[in-house]
C-alpha cells in the first residue's frame, strides 16, 4: 500500500469538486479499492500501486478538462474515468469557456476581427461606442493567454476620471475610493473565472486591477494588458503607459472617441495616439460601429438618438457661425 499525494492546483476547487463534493462521491465510487480524502487543492490516496498510479492519471485528465471548460460534469467523469476520453466541445470560434461552461466568443464580424487582429500584433487599439463589447473580448483574450501559459499575469486598467463626483467625497481609504472606476473590468472577470479561483489570482498578483497612475515606472513583462476607457487619458498619460510595453507582453487599447469625460482645455491622448502611430508596424486597429452592440437592443436606439442630437448641435452651431460672419447669400 503507497500514499500519492495530487495537487490540482490550476483548478477551481468547487468546479472540479462540484457541489457538495457530488464529483468526489462519484469518484470515490469508480475507483472502490483506493482511501482518498480531498481538501482545497490536495487529494491523498492510498492503495494499490498500480491503482493510484492510473486514479492519478484520470485526476489529471480531469484537472485538464475542468481547466478548459470551467466545469466538470458526471458525464464527463464516466467518459474519461472509463477510458473514452470527454467529449470536447466543438466550436471553433470559442475564446475561452467562462464560469459553468459558458461560451464566450466573438459574437460579431468586428468582435471575430478584434480576435484576429489581437493574434498578428502586440499592441491592439479598439474602438467604438458603448456595448460593443471590445472591453469584454480583450479581457477573455487576456484571460486566454493566461490559462494556455502564455503570460505569467493580466494587468487591466483604467483612467480614474471624475465624471461628476469627486473621489475625495467618496467614502473608504484609497481602494475604495477607486474601485468604482474599475468595476467594470471587475465584472467581465467575474464571468470569466471561478470566484475562488479569482481571488487567487488577484491575491498572488496573477491578475492586478490598478487605476492608470500605478503603472508609472513599470516594466510588464509576460503579461497582456489592457487600458479601458482609454479615451480619458492625457496625452502625457497614455504615451507613459504605452511605453511599459516589456518582453512577452502584449496590449489592448480600447476607448470611446465621442465620449470624452477630460476638461475641454486636456486634448485626449487617444486621439493624439491613433494620429502619431498610424501605420506603425505591430500596431492593429479596430473600429466598432452601432452594428456591433451586443446589449440590449434599446442601447443602440439610445446611441443613435444622440448622434443624431449631437449632430443637430454641430449644424445649428455651425450655421450661427456663419450668421454671425454674414456669410449668407
Amino acid at each position: 500500500m503507497i500514499e500519492r499525494i495530487i495537487i490540482i492546483d490550476n483548478v477551481d476547487p468547487v468546479s472540479f469538486y462540484g457541489v457538495n463534493n457530488s464529483n468526489m462521491s462519484l469518484i470515490r465510487t469508480l475507483f472502490p479499492k483506493l482511501r482518498m480524502a480531498a481538501r482545497g487543492s490536495v487529494i491523498k490516496v492510498i492503495g494499490d500501486d498500480v491503482e493510484t498510479a492510473e486514479f492519478e492519471a484520470k485526476i489529471k485528465q480531469l484537472e485538464e478538462y475542468c481547466i478548459k471548460y470551467n466545469k466538470l460534469t458526471e458525464d464527463v467523469i464516466l467518459d474519461i474515468v472509463r477510458g473514452n476520453g470527454p467529449r470536447e466541445l466543438k466550436r471553433d470560434d470559442v475564446i475561452i469557456y467562462g464560469v459553468n461552461g459558458k461560451p464566450i466568443s466573438g459574437r460579431t464580424p468586428n468582435q471575430q476581427l478584434l480576435v484576429e487582429t489581437f493574434n498578428k500584433n502586440d499592441l491592439t487599439f479598439a474602438l467604438g461606442p458603448a456595448g460593443t463589447g471590445k472591453t469584454y473580448i480583450a479581457i477573455a483574450l487576456a484571460v486566454r493567454a493566461l490559462k494556455n501559459k502564455e503570460v505569467r499575469k493580466i494587468i487591466l486598467s483604467r483612467p480614474a476620471v471624475e465624471a461628476g463626483e469627486k473621489l475625495g467625497f467618496l467614502p473608504g481609504d484609497m481602494k475604495d475610493k477607486i474601485d468604482p472606476y474599475l468595476q467594470p473590468l471587475y465584472d467581465a472577470l467575474e464571468d470569466m473565472i471561478p470566484a475562488v479561483k479569482l481571488k487567487e489570482y488577484m491575491e498572488n498578483n496573477v491578475i492586478q486591477i490598478a487605476p492608470l497612475a500605478f503603472m508609472r515606472g513599470r516594466t510588464l513583462n509576460d503579461a497582456i494588458i489592457v487600458l479601458d476607457e482609454a479615451q480619458n487619458t492625457t496625452t502625457h498619460q497614455i504615451k507613459m503607459f504605452l511605453t511599459r510595453l516589456g518582453m512577452n507582453a502584449k496590449m489592448i487599447i480600447t476607448g470611446d472617441v465621442t465620449q470624452i469625460d477630460l476638461p475641454r482645455s486636456t486634448s485626449s491622448g487617444l486621439v493624439m495616439a491613433l494620429r502619431v502611430l498610424k501605420g506603425v508596424p505591430g500596431i492593429g486597429r479596430i473600429e466598432f460601429g452601432k452594428k456591433d452592440i451586443v446589449r440590449h437592443p434599446l442601447v443602440q436606439r439610445i446611441v443613435e438618438a444622440y448622434e443624431r442630437h449631437d449632430k443637430e448641435a454641430r449644424d445649428k452651431e455651425t450655421e450661427h457661425k456663419r450668421v454671425s460672419r454674414g456669410d449668407i447669400g
